[in-house]
């Protein structure tokens, strides 16, 4: 599996490294890891299981 286009959420301050980085995956699906530790690999979700993760996150699942 290919991951391409890592990115930290544009909510994040300029120059922090205490977050979390999403890519594609290959399969059209995403990869996240830590910014802190991307030596330390990643985990991956398919297409649908991210779609119902971010779906998640905008109906105010995970909201603090």
């Amino acid at each position: 599996m290919t991951v391409s286009g890592w990115r930290k959420p544009s909510r994040s301050a300029q120059g922090a490294q205490n977050c979390v980085e999403v890519g594609c995956t290959s399969g059209g699906g995403a990869a996240v890891r830590d910014s802190k530790d991307r030596g330390a690999g990643y985990f991956t979700a398919s297409p649908d299981q991210w779609a119902q993760f971010v779906a998640a996150i905008k109906r105010g699942r995970y909201s603090r």
